[in-house]
């Protein structure tokens, strides 16, 4: 099981590789993006996962908002920019923390935005201080989300909403003989992926109840696919790399493997994305 210093050595080993993969200075995401009928291009689509995730949420005018897991601020910055959130960023990440404080200062928007270095299964906000709770694609990290839903319950006031943009396996019905599941885990630092039948229980049983319940998979294809095409070009430069240099850190050394893993296990039906609306009860 990966620990807190695991998932942010994750991140701070990798991160120049978002910046090459995903033109993490423009985008600022590390998320996947979601197509749709209207999507022309990469970059779009990254910007409709954050819109897509705002309009479910509803987010109105001057929200108080905590974005957890929040990477390097994109989401905050998107939240602040068309809904004048409030927006309190959090990260295990030092070098995320870094980059988000560095665009939040660019774009001046500090009286908005506000970023720290927190877990979020138990964080430093005081009780009922928000509106809503977004999590993309970091819930699944964590082997804690109990914990993190009865945090995220004395977070939010009264009739406050959770939403959650996460991975979910459906191995109930299917094999998965050549492990893909567990090694792309692995390659992300993240914790067992759940079923919805396993990770559910965990939000309803501690106060929330489910609003809406979405399924994007088909939608993250192209960008799943992608990334598939960035592993498959980068296994040579990689492991060549690798041979080369003996210092090579942990998780830099197979990240290029995760694009294979996670696009064969998608295309398998293995797993699904999925959105996910909770209201506090």
């Amino acid at each position: 099981m990966f620990t807190n210093r695991d998932i942010a050595d994750y991140y701070n080993q990798t991160q120049n590789h978002y910046k090459k993969w995903w033109k993490l200075e423009k985008h600022l995401a590390v998320h996947y993006g979601i197509w749709d009928e209207h999507t022309k291009n990469f970059s779009e689509a990254l910007v409709n996962t954050n819109r897509i995730v705002m309009n479910i949420a509803k987010v109105k005018e001057g929200s108080r908002v905590l974005d957890a897991g929040c990477g390097v601020g994109g989401s905050g910055i998107f939240l602040a920019k068309n809904k004048k959130a409030k927006v309190s960023g959090i990260t295990l990440s030092e070098e995320q923390y870094k980059f988000a404080i560095e665009n939040s200062s660019k774009l001046n928007m500090n009286d908005l935005l506000d970023f720290r270095l927190e877990d979020f299964t138990k964080t430093s906000f005081a009780s009922n201080s928000f509106d809503l709770i977004w999590c993309i694609e970091s819930i699944t990290s964590s082997p804690e989300k109990k914990l993190f839903a009865q945090e995220a319950f004395r977070l939010l006031k009264k009739g406050g909403k959770l939403i959650i943009a996460d991975y979910f396996n459906t191995l109930k019905d299917k094999k998965d003989p050549n492990n893909y599941l567990e090694k792309w885990r692995k390659t992300w630092s993240m914790a067992p992926i759940e079923s919805e039948t396993e990770y559910l229980p965990k939000f309803l049983e501690n106060g929330f109840s489910l609003v809406e319940n979405h399924d994007y998979s088909r939608n993250i294809l192209p960008t799943s696919k992608r990334m598939y095409y960035s592993s498959v070009l980068g296994t040579v430069p990689s492991a060549t790399y690798n041979l080369l240099f003996k210092n090579v850190s942990r998780f830099a050394k197979t990240h290029y493997k995760s694009g294979y893993y996670q696009y064969k296990a998608l295309k398998r039906g293995l797993w699904q994305y999925r959105i996910l609306l909770f209201e506090k009860r």
